[in-house]
């Protein structure tokens, strides 16, 4: 390819590097000019072009992404068109990228011409996440090069998505009288969490003294309960491995097992033990993994679930990158496939878990206080489903069976949050880690005592969301001062599913690096029923 500057008059055949401006019309970049098109810039003034003359052996942009792309295997993959020499690579599935970081230099070695961008190495990823990216920089690359690529990414996997399988997972506690019980309810709870991308259950939960013997009587009866999908057996100790002959490692050993490993260099995850009896993983999760930010038990368990066996040298290269103490992990704005703006789902999560503690000591409900005699629960939901979602989940928890009572009927499918008293981070966590929410391009979050917000409010939201493609947060506004409900891209929803106590989403919302688009709704961005004399000044009757 000849790059450069032509005459006008000489120019026909070459391939314009810029868009040209006209009276009567414009050529956009990469239009190869033809002799009319000679005649139009010469009537035009234009003496001069800056151009792209191709030479045999070369290919056009898209043409070299296209070959490119065309010689990944397809499977668990989708490609997008080639455009402005770039064709992206989605996920089919839900499932663990993997990348070959030399066969990815290797490609990029070819020429600078030539680019392949992805995903780190291991990353969990949700059908639809953008995975990788050829990008072609000039207007045309030499097919030789091209064809170079094409061997490479036939003769070996350079990258691929391996998709989670679902696990029947047993899950193995110890106590001590130190542990509280509540604890132990908890892990169980962030266990099934850490769980449901994949598909997997918590299928049963055993507890048993913090005793070799014990904990290896519990793994024999995990590993003979009859389950349909394969097995995993997770063990939370009551008191830290600190030896490689300490209490899991050798109920493991007792069981019948082997010791895989017996720590990690990811900080936290540090004391991790990966043991395996038979072709059954036994994993002793670390103390951090009773909490649902990310550590070191994350990494080994998207491994097991998408189907591999980690060896000692698999965990033993986790330090670089493996430092996460303290280190505030930050959504990575993933793109979404390109879709029609009516193609872009957006499903509601509802929140009436909260306890409603300023509406006084044994008083009434703020969700059941009546608006034009229907329960205020019930008015949000029926708001929800007049906006067109694609699905609503209703996330309940005080007064449970009052609240689902009064939504009884509706197209809502509601999800109990056990621990709704710990804050609304974990009514977020359930409503978010729900399928349907799952599935969603993205998330409406919306508190159900706001009597104000109409379904053409979030009918706005919705639209703002979908003319962004999806890559944007939408915010309802007052005045522009932020308010609720939110519209969160499915490319946060790990950071919400990693929030703990009385927190919502606004911490992830200012540190995403995701535009954030504010909608003017009016004072119904503010206004919500947290006491009596507020539900009342708003034209609510108490009930309930």
């Amino acid at each position: 390819m000849i790059f450069g500057e032509f005459l006008t008059a000489e120019a026909e055949g070459a391939v314009l590097a810029h868009s040209v401006r006209l009276a009567d019309g414009n050529f956009s970049k990469g239009h190869k000019l033809e002799r009319g098109d000679i005649a139009r810039l010469t009537a035009a003034g234009i003496a001069r072009v800056i151009a792209a003359r191709i030479e045999p052996g070369d290919l056009m942009e898209d043409e070299a992404a296209e070959q490119l792309a065309c010689a990944i295997a397809p499977d668990h993959l989708t490609f997008s068109e080639a455009a402005t020499g770039r064709v992206n690579v989605y996920s089919a599935v839900d499932g663990l990228f993997v990348a070959d970081r030399a066969a990815v230099d290797r490609i990029n070695n070819l020429d600078p011409a030539i680019t392949l961008a992805c995903l780190a190495d291991h990353v969990p990823v949700r059908s639809g996440d953008m995975v990788a990216t050829f990008k072609i920089i000039p207007l045309a690359v030499s097919g030789a090069k091209v064809a170079a690529g094409v061997e490479i990414l036939r003769r070996m996997p350079v990258f691929e998505v391996r998709p989670f399988l679902p696990h029947a997972v047993s899950l193995v506690a110890t106590e001590l009288p130190s542990l509280k019980a509540s604890v132990m309810d908890k892990t169980a709870r962030i266990l099934s969490q850490r769980l449901r991308p994949s598909g997997s259950v918590l299928q049963r939960e055993e507890r048993v003294a913090h005793k070799a013997a014990d904990v290896a009587d519990a793994i024999r009866r995990a590993l003979a309960a009859p389950d349909r999908m394969p097995k995993l057996v997770i063990v939370f100790g009551a008191s830290a491995v600190i030896d490689a002959g300490d209490v899991i490692p050798e109920a493991i050993r007792l069981a019948g097992g082997e010791i895989i490993q017996v720590g990690m260099p990811v900080d936290p995850g540090n004391l991790l033990v990966l043991g395996r009896v038979g072709d059954v993983h036994v994993v002793g999760a670390p103390g951090c993994a009773r909490s649902p930010k990310e550590n070191g038990f994350d990494w080994v368990l998207d491994r097991i679930l998408a189907g591999e066996r980690p060896t000692p040298q698999d965990i033993t290269r986790m330090g670089v990158g493996g430092l996460l103490m303290e280190i505030q992990s930050r959504p990575r704005p993933r793109d979404i496939a390109a879709k029609p703006a009516s193609e872009i789902s957006v499903a509601i999560v509802l929140l009436a878990a909260g306890k409603a503690s300023r509406m006084g000591e044994g008083g009434s409900h703020k969700l059941l206080a009546e608006f034009d005699s229907v329960p205020l629960v019930r008015r949000s939901a029926l708001t929800a489903i007049a906006s067109g979602a694609s699905d609503i989940v209703a996330v309940t928890g005080h007064r449970r069976d009052d609240i689902e009572a009064a939504l009884h009927g509706l197209a809502v499918e509601p999800v109990f949050n056990p621990d709704y008293a710990s804050g609304m981070a974990s009514s977020l966590v359930a409503g978010v880690g729900t399928r349907a929410a799952q599935k969603a391009d993205g998330i409406l979050i919306m508190l159900a005592d706001m009597p104000g917000v109409t379904s053409n409010d979030l009918k706005t939201l919705m639209t703002a969301f979908r003319e962004a493609n999806g890559h944007a947060i939408v915010r309802a506004v007052s005045g522009g001062k932020r308010g609720n409900p939110v519209i969160l891209p499915r490319s946060v929803l790990n950071a919400v599913m990693r929030l703990e106590g009385d927190v919502g989403a606004r911490h992830i919302i200012e540190t995403s690096a995701l535009p954030v688009v504010d909608i003017e709704i009016g004072e119904a961005a503010h206004l919500d029923v947290d006491t009596p004399e507020a539900v009342v000044a708003a034209g609510g009757v108490l009930k309930g």
